[in-house]
């Protein structure tokens, strides 16, 4: 039974609620969260009520976000600490600022040398503990301030690399230059930072072109709201009335 299935009425949003939903692309996580209090709101006829999320996705990036309301947002840190799994594609050949297409393509480099054989004997140098460096591009604060705003102005600040955890690193699907890959991972794992150094080690470039957040923990995308189906009944059907 997936999110769909599952009427408005059952949850008491106040006391607390937990929601699986599949975020769009292009907006972001904060996007949805201000959308579902926003509706909320309206309905229940209050104020305030908290709304929040379990672990960023990019705005390009599609897939699960884990939503809680009212109590349940106590539970928000304990959801942002799960393991998750990704689906996606990497483009081979070329490089951006942002490891990801929020950024236009700043180098390009010869994929001719690469095989499907090169390829699989590459993949697996990113299973099991890795040393990762996170991209300019993202949330990570230092000095008090997100990498991305400083990366926006043309600063380079130098990022310590973070281990992180890939429990498994599979290509579904070659079709050079773009190679569709599911992965498994610890918390705190870019996506986009894996495609750049999958590139590097294939003696070439490569940037994230699509990316689908598909697990959190026990909680699977298939569970998940379609968010304008969400919004729609939050519109239309009393909420404990």
């Amino acid at each position: 039974m997936n999110g769909d299935d599952v009427p408005l009425p059952e949850y008491d949003f106040i006391k607390g609620a937990t929601l699986l939903v599949d975020k769009p692309k292009d907006w972001t996580s904060f996007d949805v969260v201000n959308k579902i209090r926003y509706r909320l709101k309206h309905r229940l006829k209050v104020k305030k009520i908290k709304v929040g999320h379990a672990g960023t996705l990019d705005p390009m990036a599609t897939g699960l976000l884990i939503i809680c309301t009212g109590k349940s947002t106590k539970q928000l840190h304990g959801f942002q600490g799960l393991d998750k799994s990704y689906t996606g594609t990497i483009t081979l050949g070329a490089t951006t600022p942002s490891f990801d297409q929020e950024t236009a393509i700043d180098e390009t480099f010869p994929i001719d040398h690469i095989t499907p054989a090169l390829l699989e004997e590459k993949r697996h140098q990113f299973i099991g503990d890795l040393d990762q460096i996170p991209p300019m591009f993202s949330a990570i604060k230092v000095d008090g301030q997100p990498l991305y705003k400083r990366a926006r102005k043309g600063e380079m600040i130098e990022v310590q690399p973070r281990q992180v955890h890939i429990s498994s690193f599979d290509l579904t699907k070659i079709d050079i230059p773009v190679v569709d890959f599911h992965v498994a991972c610890s918390k705190g794992t870019y996506i986009r930072s894996l495609a750049n150094d999958y590139g590097k080690a294939l003696g070439s470039g490569a940037y994230l072109s699509a990316l689908r957040r598909t697990r959190i923990g026990h909680f699977h995308i298939e569970d998940a709201w379609n968010l304008e189906t969400l919004i729609s009944l939050l519109e239309m059907t009393p909420i404990n009335e």
